[in-house]
């Protein structure tokens, strides 16, 4: 198999492992809130914290990998996630919960970034797309797996082993990718001369000019990162929902058994795999036909267009298997912007595209925390959950108008210096 293609088997299992890590208190939340004795306002602050600091580090974390790479990047910040993930399970009440859970969500940050990094460095244009799907299939894919197993986990060992459990995993994966991994295909002793020559043809031209630099003002000014800040911002808060609060929610609303409401909760990620794999082939498809700004602009289009009508169609669901399902359609579609959203960042960032794709993706989790927390308090607000999912329906109506004004095919103006 190709070296490029083991590359992507690391970054699957890594993207796999990020949101298995990440799901894991949603799944807890009962046996959490039962022992820190949280209530459902606490909960929310629980699981928004994480966003909040996985948005803020971001930026930090993509500008990290540009400079020093992602073998090390990686390398770092899974191994200080892995450490919070264990410590989750030492948390004795809800401030101490606040603060692990921050800096779990801090170390996370620096994921997608790096690994976007890695695909720019390792992976031709024509096979982006599909490399993007695949990636985010993968975090889906674990999600899905995770409900399931991780509930059963909790009631076989409880949540506090749980949690320390995945931290070793983590620890791990972080060890293998620093002694196999290269940041560069030059670097890998045993990459065939023919493979090494077929990636430096058919990537991006990655030659650093002497003197360029990307200021954080320049890259916040520029229209195209601002109006992918802005999509992804609504693709964010569709998705998030079902990472969060579908399950217990689910459990809430239709009296499900925590198996029951597992399996429930786990149909929307199985769906975002599928979008994700269906992105990353239309875009894939579209840009071999010569359309290179369409294949980033209409798949993203068409995403956003099934998540409104998902989640439009889900209000009012009589029964768990009518509201699961259209909620599968609302994240098969706002995964289906993913994968052409992180080659937009590719195709304008260029080297710079760690610090892009981080800039994005710091947005996008700005709607992740909205997410969290504005589900309970809009509940008792309004007495009912109709008013998140209109909110959600109008974000994803935005998003198709931000991918009106995107254009991938304008990189971003560095800066002599």
């Amino acid at each position: 198999m190709p070296k490029r293609y083991w590359v992507v088997v690391g970054t699957f299992l890594l993207a796999m492992l990020l949101y298995v890590d990440r799901i894991l208190i949603s799944v807890a939340k009962p046996e959490v809130s039962a022992s820190l004795s949280l209530s459902d306002k606490q909960m929310g602050w629980v699981l928004s914290i994480f966003s909040l600091g996985y948005a803020l580090f971001q930026v930090p974390s993509g500008m990290l990998a540009d400079r020093i790479g992602p073998r090390k990047t990686l390398t770092l910040i899974v191994s200080f996630w892995s450490a919070f993930t264990f410590f989750t399970g030492l948390a004795w009440n809800f401030a101490s919960m606040l603060i692990i859970r921050f800096l779990f969500g801090a170390g996370e940050a620096g994921a997608y970034p790096s690994i976007n990094r890695t695909v720019f460095s390792w992976i031709p244009v024509q096979e982006r797309g599909m490399v993007n799907g695949i990636n985010f299939s993968a975090g889906r894919i674990g999600a899905a797996l995770a409900l399931p197993g991780v509930a059963w986990l909790i009631v076989a060992i409880g949540w506090q082993w749980s949690f320390a459990t995945l931290g070793v995993v983590g620890f791990g994966w972080a060890l293998v990718w620093y002694f196999y991994f290269r940041d560069e295909p030059t670097q890998l002793a045993s990459i065939s001369s023919q493979e090494q020559t077929y990636i430096l043809t058919h990537r991006q031209p990655q030659e650093r000019v002497s003197g360029q630099s990307l200021p954080i003002a320049r890259m916040l000014s520029d229209r195209n990162v601002l109006l992918l800040m802005g999509q992804y911002f609504a693709s964010n808060f569709t998705f998030f929902f079902c990472l969060t609060w579908l399950f217990p929610h689910l459990m809430a609303r239709f009296q499900l058994q925590p198996v029951e409401a597992a399996f429930y909760s786990s149909l929307p990620l199985v769906f975002g795999a599928v979008g994700n794999i269906l992105a990353g082939g239309l875009v894939d498809g579209l840009y071999r036909r010569g359309y290179f700004g369409r294949s980033r602009t209409f798949t993203a289009g068409l995403g956003f267009l099934l998540a409104a009508i998902g989640l439009f169609f889900s209000i009012g669901s009589e029964t768990a298997g009518m509201a699961t399902f259209f909620l599968a359609l609302a994240v098969l579609g706002a995964d289906m912007t993913l994968s052409p959203s992180w080659a937009a960042c590719s195709d304008i960032g260029g080297i710079f595209s760690g610090t892009v794709s981080g800039a994005m993706n710091m947005f996008g989790n700005l709607g992740a925390f909205f997410t969290a927390l504005s589900f309970p308090y809009l509940q008792a607000w309004f007495g009912s959950d109709e008013p998140f999912f209109y909110i959600g329906v109008a974000l994803n109506l935005f998003g198709i108008l931000c991918w009106f004004g995107i254009k991938p095919t304008e990189k971003i103006l560095l800066t002599k210096i």
